[in-house]
């Protein structure tokens, strides 16, 4: 485990595509109404918690920018390339269905989200969150995506690919990672 700042970890709130079941991948889909409340709720949350993190910075997917600003009560952050979603490829716009019929294997596992035609590895993830981790000059408010999350995570935590996969992907909660530990802080 390398030695980076603490970290509170936002996943932006509920998507039209995430209530339809597509995977977005690098595309977009905006809030939903429960989606503006899951980063209404992540506001509240970090409401205290604001001043030991001065450092912010959202992916620049408009989910993420649209999650931040009302989660940050619009103070400043940075949007940083390296915090997008995984890159789905071809699966992009399609539903949890249409995929089941293209994958070999245990759907249940979290290898083959890293395994789409034309999409992104999982070395290849891990590289671009892992460059961003070690750019961090302090204690930091991230905001991205539910399998991004989960990686920045996982590396923070030195957990394996197994071991990470089974993180949960909450929306409306802030994921803390201090002293070491996991905390999923809720209203």
């Amino acid at each position: 485990m390398r030695d980076w700042p603490d970290l509170l970890v936002l996943r932006h709130g509920q998507t039209d595509w995430n209530l339809a079941g597509r995977f977005q991948g690098r595309r977009n889909s905006d809030l939903t109404e429960l989606g503006q409340a899951h980063a209404a709720q992540q506001n509240q949350i970090l409401q205290p918690l604001l001043a030991d993190y001065p450092h912010r910075f959202a992916s620049p997917q408009g989910r993420a920018v649209h999650t931040a600003q009302i989660a940050l009560d619009d103070l400043a952050f940075a949007q940083d390339e390296r915090l997008q979603e995984v890159a789905f490829g071809d699966w992009e716009g399609l539903t949890r269905t249409e995929i089941r019929t293209q994958i070999t294997g245990d759907y249940d596992d979290y290898h083959w989200l890293f395994q789409s035609p034309n999409g992104e590895t999982f070395s290849d993830m891990c590289a671009r969150v892992i460059s961003f981790l070690d750019h961090l000059s302090g204690p930091s408010v991230i905001v991205t995506h539910g399998v991004t999350s989960v990686v920045i995570r996982g590396l923070w935590l030195g957990l394996s690919m197994e071991d990470l996969a089974v993180l949960p992907k909450e929306q409306g909660c802030v994921i803390q990672l201090k002293d070491g530990e996991e905390n999923a802080l809720r209203v």
